[in-house]
């Protein structure tokens, strides 16, 4: 049996598992369940990331070691999966000493293949993502997070990066599939592209000490990435599972496995994953679902109060994998109730019904197949293949639409009162049935639980997921066959009954989780008009006057590549070229809805570069709960270049 190996991130323990961890892992559960319906021995690789400056100062906070903090939250995560039945083969914990032992190795490795060297290095480090920002200057912040950093001066043990720069180009030009979606890719080129090419990494740290401890030198300890991405290996050392066919992760993590991860393993001369597959942000009220904005939602009381199933049908089917999504919790009960309480859970009803009413619960079985069923499988295959899941989905339900017209066209409950109709009720009802058997085969990845369920009303003895997609028409007819008794796999959900239930739960498993991380639960605040906001320090009018804010026309808005937060401005202020200003309100402003539109720059504020770009300028906006950003503007004409005084 041919194998197929998939991973997930590994989750970083400073927080406590929530829906944006649940998708990828959810999204590489029904990989791997399609994978095994098709013959593969598939597994399936998760962990947690334990190490580095983050989990010292969250541990600190919650006054327990790293240790036990790091123990504490990683098994949250291991007990979220499990509820939500995932097929987790291999759970890795970077604290391990099986994983320590391949980081070693992985260094050892490159270090006799001469790609690490020791120096010293001084730069701005963001604590929140892990990493030295380039180009920063006394004062900047983090542009992805908003977080100020800081400066860092210590030895490092240095990868030697630099040198892979037109090996990584060359690379993704000639493997176009190794990366996708496609924009992903050409945001890696882009980056690789820019001038002056790579710089050599620090791959240790010297100023913490929560970490694997670098051979040879008693200071350091290894780098969080250089650690992290070894999991995907020590997770399965001593198999022959290496290399992954694919490694399912976020888009905000693409450069670390598309460039630094590919560089590590040619440098040790170890094969490379097959695949790299980055999806978008899961959104709330149309912003990334963070812990520092604190507008994350927590899966598991979605699976207390509508079953994992309802989750994993709702975030596959409403979000094109691959592609930013908003999450809502009505739409999530509009989604249930439509598709799968009066969709594949109406027609599972009615066709046993009928079977039972008709035929005493025996369906005789025909050759004879009118409804769309090739069709439908071939369409839901490249679906799965293409990680197109809501691509599938909607060829799955096309087949659910078509038995549902033609329910209705043969009308079988007329059928069944003329005597001289029976074999064509016969027929009528081994069409629908072996839809409905086609159905649940074909959606069993997605919805493994309610599937399983409805196959054994069916009448089948041996488990769904032993079924095959690719020889779902080539099942043997058989003369009858005996179905369950009927009973309800989707009731119906009433809406404010079930977002009351759901938000109840979330400030329960909220607090809860708050008690892991040692903070402290409160209830939360509502974002009235008249909360005091603290004010800063007074400043004099000397100072003030020293700001020139003025009035500017943004001529053209793209954004920056690899940012998501971030657009690329140019903005007239009556000066003779427009203003080039990068500006982090991507989240909220679609660019093209921006050309025209009168805003309110800092115009003397010090050049400083973002992303390559350098930025000459600041947009005044409204910082809102949640970080979201709403520009200042003029109810009346205001000429521009004017000076606000």
């Amino acid at each position: 049996m041919e194998k197929f190996y998939i991973t997930t991130p590994i989750y970083y323990v400073n927080a406590a598992p929530h829906i944006g961890h649940a998708y990828t892992t959810m999204a590489s559960d029904v990989l791997k369940r399609y994978k095994r319906m098709q013959g593969f021995d598939a597994r399936l690789t998760t962990g947690t990331d334990e190490h580095g400056q983050k989990i010292e100062r969250s541990a600190r906070k919650a006054g327990k070691s790293p240790q036990e903090f790091t123990d504490t939250i990683s098994a949250e995560f291991r007990q979220t999966w499990e509820n939500f039945g995932f097929g987790i083969d291999y759970f890795q914990r970077t604290t391990s000493e099986s994983h320590a032992k391949k980081v070693r190795e992985l260094y050892q490795r490159c270090k006799d293949n001469g790609y690490i060297y020791k120096s010293s290095y001084t730069g701005y480090y963001s604590v929140v993502q892990e990493a030295f920002v380039q180009d920063a200057k006394p004062g900047d912040v983090d542009p992805e997070t908003g977080q100020p950093l800081e400066l860092v001066t210590e030895e490092n043990c240095f990868f030697k990066l630099g040198q892979f720069t037109d090996r990584l180009i060359a690379f993704h030009e000639e493997n176009p599939d190794f990366l996708q979606p496609e924009t992903r890719r050409n945001e890696v080129l882009a980056f690789l592209k820019q001038e002056g090419g790579l710089k050599d990494l620090s791959i240790s740290r010297t100023t913490i000490k929560w970490g694997i401890p670098v051979p040879d030198e008693p200071d350091h300890v290894f780098y969080v990435w250089f650690d992290a991405l070894t999991t995907y290996m020590s997770a399965v050392n001593g198999t022959n599972l290496w290399p992954a066919d694919i490694h399912m992760i976020g888009k905000e993590i693409v450069r670390f496995h598309a460039i630094y991860w590919p560089a590590f393993l040619w440098a040790a001369n170890w094969p490379l994953p097959k695949k790299i597959y980055a999806h978008g942000f899961l959104l709330f009220d149309n912003n990334k679902m963070s812990k520092s904005r604190g507008n994350i939602v927590r899966p598991e009381p979605i699976r207390q109060a509508m079953g994992a199933d309802a989750l994993r049908y709702y975030l596959l089917r409403e979000i094109v994998f691959g592609a930013d999504g908003n999450f809502a919790y009505d739409a999530m009960v509009t989604r249930y109730n439509a598709d799968l309480a009066n969709g594949f859970g109406n027609l599972a009803s009615r066709t046993l019904s009928m079977i039972h009413q008709y035929r005493g619960g025996v369906v005789k079985l025909c050759g004879k197949q009118t409804l769309p069923i090739g069709v439908t499988i071939s369409g839901a295959i490249e679906g799965y293949e293409r990680l197109d899941f809501s691509k599938a989905l909607e060829s799955i339900w096309g087949l659910i639409s078509a038995a549902d017209k033609y329910i209705v066209e043969q009308a079988p409950w007329k059928l069944a009162k003329d005597a001289n109709a029976a074999e064509q009720l016969d027929t009528v009802l081994a069409n629908v049935y072996d839809a409905l058997r086609v159905v649940t085969v074909l959606a069993a990845p997605v919805l493994p639980d309610s599937c399983a369920r409805i196959w054994k009303l069916l009448g089948f003895e041996t488990p769904v997921e032993d079924a095959r997609m690719g020889s779902l028409e080539d099942v043997a007819i058989e003369e009858s066959r005996s179905i369950r008794a009927v009973e309800p796999v989707f009731p119906r959900l009433d809406m404010k009954v079930t977002i009351d239930k759901l938000n109840e739960l979330e400030q329960q498993e909220a607090a809860r989780q708050a008690v892991l991380l040692g903070k402290t639960a409160e209830e939360p605040k509502p974002a009235d008009e008249g909360t005091e906001i603290p004010l800063a320090d007074e400043i004099t009018i000397d100072d003030f006057v020293k700001v020139d804010l003025r009035v500017g026309e943004v001529k053209f808005a793209e954004r920056v590549k690899g940012a998501d937060k971030l657009l690329h401005l140019k903005v007239d202020i009556g000066e003779a070229e427009p203003r080039t200003i990068v500006a982090g309100i991507a989240l909220v402003y679609e660019p093209e809805k921006l050309i025209g539109r009168k805003v309110v720059i800092v115009a003397n504020l010090a050049p400083r570069k973002l992303r390559g770009i350098e930025s000459r300028g600041m947009i005044v906006a409204a910082s809102l709960e949640g970080g979201k950003p709403v520009l200042a503007g003029f109810l009346e004409h205001v000429p521009v270049g004017a000076r606000l005084k």
